[in-house]
């Protein structure tokens, strides 16, 4: 497919079959990239055991390639998205993609534990930016009252991933050795790569684009605000994930053959939530936030109160991986708070949900290791909902205050 050299997204929202088809297929690129890196990153912790025998080292020091991977999403979010402030978008997901099909390739050839481990820290570089750019991409392609269904569709790739991806990479890792893993997993970064360069139009860099534009969106206390909501919000959702297969086999009475089936729960839940979430938020952005923190705490009590029941532990896993639904609008809320600072804002937002993952693993574990037991995980989820509730409060609280003062000031002159 042919296409200007340059472009503004925004066009392709126009209401014609062309710009709605080539619309569809960058939406369906970037999907793709977001299947690659979701697989890739759940992958890991399924062929764990594989990498460590394979290099001939024990398992916790297998697992710290998992740990180099989100030190690199945590760290290159936002200074690649800084750095490339002066970047069109279409030239920095392409080199994003290169990035990350190199260093899984350069994984699934590592000849020693270091080596891994350093591959896998710059594997983690890219991902944070590209969901970011991908995230701003998709909603600039939409209509002002679909933006939300827009990043859905991309997002679609991460649900997806759990669901799909991630499973059959592990089996590939499990059955035909864990390079070939990270080598199919850096294949699809190489295809989404192919797939953007086809479809995706050279976008225009604004004129006033610049790295110290983008830190502006760290002066913005929306944006912190925003941002702290799924830091803390949704720590339990990864505090009872983290410690789910303990749960099942140790108070649930399962047998460790349903661990997979309960993950599989899990994935068909998140995408459920990520279709409904991104429908709802395009109707009632704020409502959306506030009634799945609510939800979230519901669920997570529910799960507490009856984990010890086969077939409520299994309902209440389905409904946790519903709480995704909260993605698309937290990500939407940021493209409406952070000004003109959207990308390094996109991108701290998957900073955001490793503080929620580290956050949740690590309250789970400190409270069962405090003696409450494996259910305790769902009551961790539901304290940390109810904060990620409180700051969501404060936030619209200052944000209606904001909208007043005008208003004030104007019938007062």
């Amino acid at each position: 497919m042919t296409h200007p050299a340059t472009a503004s997204l925004a066009d392709l929202n126009a209401d014609s079959p062309s710009h709605r088809h080539r619309a569809a297929w960058i939406e369906f690129a970037l999907a793709v990239g977001a299947f690659g890196v979701g697989a890739g990153e759940f992958a890991s912790m399924g062929i764990l055991p594989n990498v460590a025998n394979g290099l001939l080292v024990t398992e916790p020091q297998a697992g710290h390639m998992i740990s180099a991977y989100a030190l690199g999403v945590v760290v290159g979010a936002p200074v690649i998205a800084v750095l490339s402030a002066r970047m069109a978008r279409r030239t920095l997901l392409l080199w994003l993609m290169v990035v990350f099909a190199a260093a899984n390739a350069a994984s699934a050839l590592a000849g020693g534990y270091y080596q891994l481990i350093g591959f896998r820290f710059l594997a983690g570089l890219p991902h944070g930016a590209y969901f970011g750019v991908s995230f701003l991409v998709a909603a600039g392609m939409a209509e002002p009252n679909r933006r939300a269904q827009a990043v859905g569709r991309v997002m679609m790739g991460i649900t997806l991933a759990t669901l799909v991806g991630s499973p059959l990479a592990t089996w590939l890792g499990q059955t035909l050795g864990w390079r070939l893993a990270f080598a199919t997993v850096g294949a699809i970064g190489a295809l989404t790569a192919a797939l953007i360069l086809a479809f995706m139009p050279l976008d225009k860099v604004k004129p006033s684009a610049s790295p110290l534009r983008e830190l502006g969106a760290l002066k913005r206390k929306q944006v912190w605000l925003t941002l702290a909501i799924p830091a803390i919000g949704l720590g339990g959702m990864f505090a009872v994930y983290t410690y789910v297969a303990s749960t099942l086999t140790q108070l649930s009475g399962f047998s460790p053959a349903f661990v997979p089936v309960a993950l599989v729960l899990f994935g068909i839940g998140m995408n459920v939530g990520n279709i409904a979430g991104s429908w709802l938020a395009d109707r009632a952005l704020m409502a959306t936030i506030g009634g799945m923190l609510v939800w979230v705490i519901v669920v997570m009590a529910l799960y507490g109160l009856t984990a010890s029941n086969p077939w409520m532990i299994s309902l209440c896993i389905f409904l946790i991986g519903c709480n995704f639904a909260i993605c698309p609008a937290i990500q939407t809320r940021l493209m409406d708070v952070a000004g003109d600072a959207q990308t390094l804002a996109a991108a701290l937002n998957h900073s955001a949900f490793n503080i929620a993952n580290a956050l949740g693993a690590w309250l789970g574990g400190v409270a069962v290791a405090a003696g409450f037991g494996w259910a305790s995980t769902g009551w961790v989820g539901a304290l940390l909902a109810v904060a990620g509730l409180v700051v969501f409060l404060v936030s619209w609280g200052l944000e209606r205050a904001d909208r007043r003062e005008p208003e004030a000031a104007a019938v007062a002159g």
